[in-house]
């Protein structure tokens, strides 16, 4: 961001003496007279290893004093000191020119990021070398010798070589040229060419096009967020081009350098563009983010700029962050990021404010569509206020101390922005910010802030309107236990997205349902029409607090369930309201792990769900509730075999609930889902359809979404047809990153056992599973694999390997434990992750079987291993239950012994869970994290 321009000196700090090293280089030129090849090749070796030592120097002061900027002042430093000196050897010792003539002249200038004075320890170099508009071949063969010298050091280096009159063309043309000349800053050579060029740009280039810079800037800016991916809460954040990252920062600065001619940050403070206070925050910020992204780069050994799950706890330590009660480390330095990202999109939000009034770019609305309708006047006072106005189109302060003479306005600005469907004006969104000393008990408690609260969540446009209140730090004052979870993330690979943009986004797609329509959410829809009317805002509360007790020591479930009890009577909800919020989040994970884990046809699986939601009202709510939980996890997190465990745990619990009564009963659930099938496929006669409809058990029917249902009718007469005794189809899910293999095979008592093993051999990670049998004793299994290729021809190919390894094992030609065996000595990776090993045993979720529940950190290979231990174990597995939430494994098995009884006696559920921890934790130990 600073352009820093360091003089020429020997830097103690980085051990890079500048006058020792060119005495070096002159001595080499002595030594090597006559012999330039030699020359060059020495001079690249003593630069690359002075280099190393710089850097390392720089690392262990970084690691000392944990300022990033100063290291990346330190690194420019020595970067412009190296390009000096192999200017110098290459002007004086490889092409001298004793009396230079006019067209003999050159300037080095650094450019782009390197042009302003920053550098990260593996970022690219941008030079561009001016030339006079009289060449001569001695100006290219000095760029060539300045940079191969460069290229042999092992860095990576843009260039360009150019005259005055080519630089100024270009930059006219073509935008990344023109920012790139912005950024420029004099290294060596010639500084009049230099200086002529910096004043041709500014008059014939900058002049008078500041607007369609702006314009251009803004939008390279939401197409860079856009391949980023757009919010700035993503756990896995990209620090250089993310939201809220360095480039953000950058962009305000060329933006600001372009229109009002700044060469230093500090001179935004002069020009009124920010005032004291928000200049530390954006000084503040820049070294918060250097900091992360220069021990981002040493660790990698690379220019990493993606703040992986595996380099966040490294980094956390290396700053210096320590676990609290509830909190890692690690979390307590993403949830600081995250605050800066979201400062930074503050301070983009006031720059952009001060060109709009300049007219320099279109103001926005909440509905550019609604702007279109009605243009109307520029300012006018808000209808229901005489407190705000419209200002082209944005809700504004009709006096500045609007908030001091009624705090509830800040409540009631986002009502009014909301109903009116106006966009928020910056001035108006930094007056709040300043306010937020206002948010005080009294105004918590006070019954009219409070209504328009209850307005804005139950409203249109809800999910917009909130994280402007969250951005401008309302939310978390006002409901001050959801300030506690703002730019929270959870050390996992489940969520995607921070505590806070979790919960709102989750009130988007409660919106989404609400409104109907999405295919995937209908069940959803149809249950949300159902609901008393009374249970409206019931439902929407529960949804924006159900995770609000993330990051307590004690389960976030119960806690959550506190919070709502002291919460909710303020927000106007009656007695037995506010113990159904509270209901709701305490259970809030019931649904989806019942759902996904246990046998939805095991009668005792339903009786057991339903003695938890005990009303269909109250699973009504809870099935709204973990759909919008789900969907607002992440990208490919919500999928349509989901909806179908959930749709058909519903069912298959109302009769219990209703004393026998179901809106749809079993028997016609299925029927209703075998005439669909008829409908929906009509390539067989109607008695082929007949008899393969009777193959398969009701469960089938009512647990597989019917587009599977097709694939697999098609594929496994395909296969019969071809008389294939095993067979395998693959399909892939882009939405989860999966790859599914779909297993058709004779039933074996070992089947899941030895595919988990192919698949471990074959280095597939198996993330859900879906195994069904059919009345003629086939196996109809669909695995799913985490992707390890980008095309789909390379996963096609190693899903094949997994078939014909199937097939061999099938056959006897192949025994797995060996195979798995070879895979798994090679395995060391060091894993970002801790998860701690559960097994649980129990006889009340089935009448017929024992149920192993096992929990532990997902690995390659952990279902084969589970499998073949339960078998070591003389139990039969009777069905399992797959799933995978991130990086934790869960998986639940329904076994007898092997003369089909449950497991009662003590001691050997005390052998199985002793064996079945040893293997989890076992490959846990081994693989602990580094930190």
């Amino acid at each position: 961001m600073d352009t820093v321009v360091k003089e020429p000196r020997p830097d103690s700090e980085t051990r890079f003496d500048s006058a020792r090293i060119a005495a070096a280089v002159e001595a080499l030129a002595t030594r090597h007279a006559g012999r330039d090849d030699v020359f060059r090749t020495a001079v690249a070796q003593l630069m690359k290893a002075e280099l190393g030592a710089a850097r390392a120097a720089a690392q262990k002061l970084l690691l000392k004093d944990r300022h990033g900027r100063r290291c990346a002042e330190r690194l420019c430093l020595v970067q412009d000191e190296i390009i000096r000196i192999l200017y110098t050897a290459a002007t004086q010792h490889l092409y001298p020119t004793p009396i230079p003539s006019g067209a003999e002249r050159m300037a080095v200038v650094a450019t782009g990021g390197y042009g302003r004075g920053l550098m990260a320890p593996e970022s690219d170099i941008d030079l561009l070398f001016i030339l006079p508009y009289k060449q001569t071949a001695w100006g290219e063969q000095v760029a060539e010798a300045i940079l191969y010298c460069l290229w042999d050091m092992g860095l990576k280096v843009g260039h360009a070589t150019r005259s005055v009159d080519e630089s100024i063309r270009q930059a006219r043309g073509d935008m990344t040229i023109r920012t790139a000349i912005l950024e420029m800053r004099f290294l060596t050579g010639d500084r009049p060419l230099y200086d002529e060029l910096v004043e041709r740009f500014d008059k014939e280039v900058v002049h008078g096009t500041a607007a369609e810079f702006v314009t251009a800037k803004l939008a390279e800016r939401e197409e860079r967020h856009r391949r980023a991916g757009q919010s700035r809460y993503l756990v896995e954040p990209n620090v250089k081009d993310g939201k809220g990252g360095l480039r953000d920062l950058h962009t305000l600065f060329w933006i600001a350098k372009y229109v009002y001619r700044v060469r230093e940050t500090d001179e935004l403070l002069e020009r009124g563009v920010f005032d004291a206070q928000e200049y530390r925050t954006f000084r503040r910020c820049a070294d918060f983010l250097w900091s992360v992204r220069c021990n981002l780069h040493f660790l990698s050994a690379r220019a990493e700029e993606r703040l992986s799950f595996d380099l966040q706890r490294e980094i956390a330590v290396r700053l210096g962050y320590t676990s609290h009660p509830g909190m890692q480390d690690v979390e307590r330095f993403m949830k600081h990021y995250f605050l800066v990202a979201k400062e930074v999109g503050d301070l983009t939000a006031i720059l952009c404010a001060k060109l709009e009034d300049q007219q320099a770019k279109p103001a926005p609305v909440l509905s550019r569509m609604m702007a279109r309708l009605r243009p109307g006047m520029n300012r006018r006072r808000v209808p229901e206020s005489d407190d705000f106005i419209v200002d082209n189109n944005r809700i504004n302060l009709g006096d500045p101390e609007v908030f001091k003479h009624d705090p509830v306005n800040l409540i009631r600005i986002f009502r009014l922005a909301q109903k009116n469907n106006l966009a928020f004006h910056p001035d108006a969104m930094r007056m709040v910010t300043r306010s937020l000393k206002l948010v005080n008990t009294e105004l918590r408690e006070n019954p009219e802030a409070n209504r328009l609260f209850m307005e804005i969540l139950t409203s249109n446009d809800a999910e917009v309107v909130l994280r402007r209140m969250n951005e401008t730090g309302v939310l978390g004052h006002f409901i001050r236990s959801f300030g506690k979870i703002v730019s929270m993330m959870q050390f996992n690979m489940y969520h995607h997205y921070t505590v806070d943009e979790h919960l709102i986004r989750c009130i988007g797609f409660l919106q989404d349902i609400e409104r109907g329509g999405v295919d995937e959410l209908a069940m959803a829809s149809d249950l949300m029409r159902k609901i008393r009317p009374e249970h409206r805002p019931v439902i929407y509360i529960a949804v924006l607090l159900h995770d609000i007790a993330k990051g307590r020591p004690e389960d976030h479930s119960i806690a959550g369930a506190k919070v709502a009890r002291r919460l909710c009577p303020r927000l106007g909800f009656s007695p037995a309201d506010t113990e159904t919020v509270a209901w709701l989040i305490e259970e809030h994970l019931v649904m989806s792990t019942v759902a996904q884990s246990r046998d939805l046809s095991d009668r005792r699986t339903i009786e057991n769900f339903a003695a938890v939601v005990q009303s269909v009202e109250q699973m009504k709510l809870l099935t709204i509730l973990t759909t919008a939980d789900i969907r607002g996890v992440g990208p490919g997190v919500w999928n349509g075999w989901k909806a179908q465990l959930l749709r058909t745990l519903y069912y298959e619990t109302e009769p219990v609930l209703t004393g026998g009564f179901s809106e749809v009963n079993r028997a016609k659930r299925i029927a209703a889902a075998q005439a669909e099938f008829r409908q929906a496929f009509t390539d067989w006669p109607a008695e082929e359809i007949d008899a393969y409809v009777a193959r398969h058990y009701p469960a089938y029917w009512l647990k597989v979404e019917l587009p599977r249902k097709i694939r697999q009718a098609r594929f496994i007469r395909a296969s019969e047809q071809a008389g294939h005794k095993l067979a395998i189809n693959v399909g892939f899910d882009e939405a989860r990153g999966v790859t599914e293999l779909t297993i058709l095979a004779m039933d074996h008592p070992w089947l899941l056992s030895i595919i988990a093993g192919a698949c471990a051999s074959a280095g597939a990670n198996i993330v859900d599973a879906q195994i069904y049998t059919t009345t003629d004793g086939r196996a109809v299994d669909t695995i799913a694999i985490s992707r390890e290729y980008d095309r789909d021809e390379d996963e096609g190919r190693r899903a094949k390997r997994i078939g014909e390894m199937i097939e061999q094992v099938l056959e006897g030609k192949l025994r797995l434990p060996e195979v798995v065996a070879r895979r798994a000595a090679g395995r060391g990776k060091v894993r970002a992750f801790v998860v701690e090993p559960e097994v649980a045993i129990n006889n009340q979720w089935s009448e017929l079987y024992t149920v192993i529940e096992v929990s532990g950190l997902d690995r390659p290979g952990l279902l084969y291993e589970l499998t073949t231990a339960i078998s070591k174990l003389n139990l039969n597995i009777a069905s399992a239950h797959v799933a995978t939430f991130g990086e934790r494994a869960r998986d639940v098995f329904y076994v007898t012994d092997l003369l089909g009884a449950q497991i009662n006696a003590p001691t050997r559920q005390a052998a199985i869970r002793s064996a079945l921890l040893h293997l989890l934790s076992s490959d846990e130990r081994a693989e602990q994290p580094a930190a």
